[in-house]
């Protein structure tokens, strides 16, 4: 499946009249940010909590990308992420939490949410994997850089963007 097929996808999902037309939008965004040998991996649809609108949630190897209206892509760092959560409200359906050291990001009403959320944790454990260099998986970070990741949690639970469970819950995994 090229990009151009997935990014379809994904605005099939999202109903609109002018799928073909907003995917074209979309696939010209994606390679104008893409990183070399980036390729998609899955695509739903969603709505972020600053947009009316739903737009297209679309995971590459490299970062997950919420594409709307032809708008420059909110990206998320998928080597950076520490936790991929989904819940369900009645007012926003299911909500994808995703969880990065550079900060925290909501996605609402997310179309099969949980079989994304796996994909994308399938895919940012591979990224970290990739990062770290190695081929095999990663071993437990220096006792530096899991400070700076514990200082950078810390800060994000003090902001209020992440819950205590949520918080406790990352903690936990960075640990070990």
């Amino acid at each position: 499946m090229d990009r151009t097929d997935l990014i379809d996808v994904a605005f099939d999902v999202l109903g609109s009249g002018n799928g073909r037309e907003a995917g074209n939008a979309a696939v010209r965004t994606v390679e104008a940010v893409a990183a070399p040998g980036e390729e998609p991996v899955a695509a739903t649809a969603g709505r972020h909590p600053d947009h009316f609108r739903r737009g297209a949630l679309v995971l590459t190897g490299h970062r997950l990308l919420f594409l709307k209206d032809g708008k420059p892509p909110l990206p998320v760092a998928l080597g950076a992420a520490t936790d991929v959560t989904v819940v369900r409200t009645r007012i926003n359906g299911e909500v994808l939490k995703v969880v990065a050291l550079t900060g925290a990001h909501r996605f609402e009403d997310v179309v099969k949410a949980e079989p994304f959320a796996e994909r994308i944790r399938a895919v940012a454990a591979e990224a970290r994997r990739r990062e770290a260099g190695a081929a095999v998986p990663a071993a437990a970070p220096p006792p530096a850089d899991l400070l700076d990741r514990l200082e950078r949690l810390a800060a994000l639970h003090g902001a209020g963007a992440l819950t205590d469970e949520e918080f406790a819950r990352t903690k936990q995994r960075l640990i070990g």
